[in-house]
């Protein structure tokens, strides 16, 4: 009988080894992948569309080879050892490991979370105004808060399991409670998702950014500069903040600071990889501020609005306009601050725009398929702009590109259903919206409204006074919330009846609501999808996070308020 003799472990590492060599690059805009940060636990695990990043304790440095956004050198493999070994280690620790741990749902979190809504339901007195199903509804939708900031389970489980006991205690018939899933602002949001990764699919974003590098990054400044102009432009054509984040200016920012020698969990990481990630992080709230479609959150506010009678006519031009001022300003003043006060400590980057020229030369002339996005997202900016004119709402011109870029190919099926967070958020949002518009229609928001009416009016504030409050106090909640939508779902329609009872001009109140929807985003590692994903790539600190989100948090309020008031009053907003 013929034997055949195993290769040893060492014959293995090595013949890995060198058969990784010959692979002498790595494309960092790749395939859906996850990154899992070491120091930082489960937290830090975030998935976006940009290649991983080895970290320690093997870090990469740039081949002299790479071009932009393009190849590392391949890391030296740990040794593989024989599956025999591998299989013998498993048994051996799961026979002494202790029974798996538990899956449900987090008991202490859960347990604060139904307590709240049990403590309004039967220990706080209803008050006579308010019927017995809206009080009984109000109980279960401030439970449902209570689990998105104590996070017994996923926000949609969480959802879910609040719908279910809506319709179980028959507080909400089972039309009334899915009643939300055919709100036609939720179907925009879902839409928006799949135009993002038309834009990642096609390279079309990261062509355009690659562009402004080109342009402007001969210094760091100019770079950070040239990133955040680029994030404004793509944003009324690419609804989502987040998509944004992790499918075209991660790779990109990634890309440039590993070339510089500043790696991420490294002390190097302040050369310039911390001050680009920061920059973009804190200057991407003010893009998202700037037009209606450059967030989904920005739809939401006008359509609660709108629920509450403060109608905004040619809503697209009107919320540019009543933007633009304070928007710009902040835009071009930030990344100029945070230069200021996080220096990096590369200044000059005289290499970034021939390492950009040389991958648009790589990328080749403009495909098909990025003309057809193109040429989508103009039809579609054309229609939200002119679409009242011609009696397209905002969710029919979404659907309409959408079509086109399914039956031009550029985007299948596939992608669509591989969409997970798109469908996600439809169903939890969903939920969180159906809720509150019940709310609404039952009267527990004008209840709320007129009691926090009664109490500004016993210090005799004024409406300016009682706005400002009223702002701060919106802003503030924000350090209590992981999410923007959530947080519009939660307490839009509350604090936007709050400011319409104490005076408040309603266009004025809706929209400064809104604007300052998008601002909050930056306040945390957990404000928000963009945040996530910039935290999770490993150049910046915790501490520097929460310093400079409230830092620039205050700026933004400085310029917003200052600048605004004048152009608003300008304008006849109040």
């Amino acid at each position: 009988m013929a034997t055949i003799a195993l290769p040893s472990a060492s014959q293995i590492s090595l013949a890995t080894s060198s058969s990784s060599c010959r692979r002498r690059s790595v494309p960092l805009l790749s395939a859906k992948s996850t990154v899992q940060r070491r120091d930082r636990g489960p937290s830090a695990k975030i998935s976006c569309a940009f290649s991983p990043v080895f970290l320690k304790p093997l870090p990469l440095l740039p081949s002299p080879n790479s071009f932009f956004l393009g190849g590392l050198r391949s890391p030296r493999l740990a040794p593989v050892k024989p599956s025999a070994v591998v299989a013998a280690q498993n048994n051996s620790s799961s026979s002494s490991s202790s029974a798996p741990a538990w899956q449900g749902a987090k008991p202490l979190p859960l347990l604060i979370s139904v307590g709240v809504g049990l403590i309004v339901q039967f220990l706080v007195p209803k008050p006579v105004e308010v019927t017995a199903q809206a009080w009984q509804l109000l109980s279960i939708f401030i439970s449902t808060i209570a689990g998105l900031v104590m996070n017994p389970l996923p926000v949609g489980a969480c959802t879910f399991i609040a719908l279910t006991t809506a319709v179980i205690t028959r507080t909400l018939s089972f039309t009334a409670a899915f009643n939300g899933f055919t709100n036609e602002v939720i179907w925009l949001i879902v839409i928006s998702f799949f135009f993002a990764r038309g834009f990642v699919k096609t390279g079309l974003g990261d062509r355009i950014a690659t562009y402004f590098v080109k342009w402007l990054g001969k210094s760091t400044l100019g770079l950070s500069y040239g990133l955040t102009v680029s994030e404004a432009l793509m944003g009324p054509a690419m609804p989502s903040t987040t998509a944004r984040a992790g499918g075209v200016f991660l790779p990109i920012i990634k890309s440039l600071s590993l070339s510089n020698g500043s790696l991420p969990n490294d002390n190097s990481s302040k050369k310039l990889g911390a001050y680009l990630i920061q920059s973009q992080f804190q200057a991407c709230c003010n893009s998202s501020a700037l037009f209606l479609t450059a967030a989904a959150q920005n739809l939401l506010c006008l359509k609660l609005a709108e629920e509450l009678g403060v109608v905004i006519s040619s809503p697209w031009v009107t919320w540019f306009k009543v933007a633009s001022v304070p928007a710009i300003i902040a835009l071009l003043a930030v990344p100029y601050l945070l230069y200021k006060l996080d220096p990096p400590e590369i200044k000059d980057t005289p290499e970034a725009p021939g390492i950009a020229a040389k991958r648009l030369e790589e990328m080749g002339p403009v495909t098909r398929n990025e003309w057809v996005m193109v040429g989508t997202m103009l039809l579609a900016v054309s229609l939200w702009v002119c679409g009242d004119m011609l009696g397209i709402t905002s969710v029919v011109t979404a659907m309409l590109g959408l079509s086109v870029l399914l039956l031009l190919g550029v985007l299948d099926w596939d992608d669509c259903l591989s969409e997970k967070s798109a469908w996600d958020t439809l169903a939890w949002f969903a939920v969180l919206v159906g809720m509150a518009g019940q709310l609404t229609n039952l009267g527990i928001v004008q209840w709320m409204s007129g009691c926090v009416a009664k109490i500004l009016a016993s210090f005799s504030l004024s409406w300016p006074a009682a706005f400002g409050i009223l702002q701060a106090a919106y802003f503030m909640i924000h350090y209590l919330f992981a999410s923007q939508t959530g947080h519009v779902g939660a307490l839009y329609s509350a604090f936007l009846a709050m400011h319409l009872a104490a005076g408040v001009p309603g266009v004025l109140a809706a929209l400064a609501l809104a604007y300052n929807t998008n601002l909050f985003g930056s306040l945390t590692h957990y404000s928000s999808g963009q945040a996530a994903v910039y935290y999770g790539a490993g150049y910046v600190d915790l501490p520097d996070v929460f310093k400079l989100g409230f830092i620039i948090a205050v700026f933004n309020a400085l310029i917003w308020c200052g600048v605004g008031i004048f152009w608003w009053k300008f304008l006849g907003l109040y």
